[in-house]
């Protein structure tokens, strides 16, 4: 019994300590070029796939498709459908509009909280709160072809990462 226990304490406090000193898990994606512009890229259709992995259980397949119009404002209103692994599909809606020059804000339905995000040349970085006191950081960076994004999100919670997604996001027309 000691062993399972030493083990299992051993295994959480290596999670914890890796979860510890993260930082931008994609920062070799970052360029100068082409400008990241959500509305841009997020207006009309788009389909993403990727791979969640919870700490502790197996890794999930994700599939998202999207569909973004511009209001009248400039928000961007984003809605899409989520299939995670083999469960039922879900739907969100995001509204971000920008505040700035390269500063965003807007809205989740996932989300607790404001959406805050900016942008630094081919990068879009997001951040919000979600249920169960986790946040939710997602770095998007734009591919030079200007019609793929790699999204690379980290849920957090006390500080420590408990999840991860890779997905890769392309604009259908």
């Amino acid at each position: 019994m000691f062993r399972s226990t030493a083990a299992k304490a051993a295994l959480l406090g290596a999670v914890l300590l890796g979860g510890c000193g993260a930082k931008e898990p994609a920062l070799e994606l970052a360029a100068a070029t082409p400008l990241f512009r959500a509305e841009r890229f997020f207006a009309g259709q788009t389909a993403g796939e990727g791979s969640l992995k919870i700490v502790f259980k197996d890794a999930e397949s994700i599939r998202v498709q999207g569909s973004g119009t511009i209001a009248p404002d400039g928000t961007l209103i984003l809605d899409q459908t989520v299939w995670r692994g083999a469960r039922r599909p879900q739907k969100r809606q995001w509204r971000i509009r920008e505040i700035g020059p390269g500063r965003y804000s807007g809205t989740l339905s996932d989300a607790t909280d404001r959406v805050r995000g900016n942008v630094e040349g081919n990068r879009l970085y997001l951040t919000y709160p979600m249920k169960g006191g986790v946040t939710a950081e997602q770095w998007l960076y734009l591919q030079p072809n200007g019609r793929t994004a790699l999204n690379r999100m980290r849920i957090t919670k006390l500080g420590m990462t408990v999840a991860r997604l890779d997905e890769t996001i392309r604009k259908l027309d």
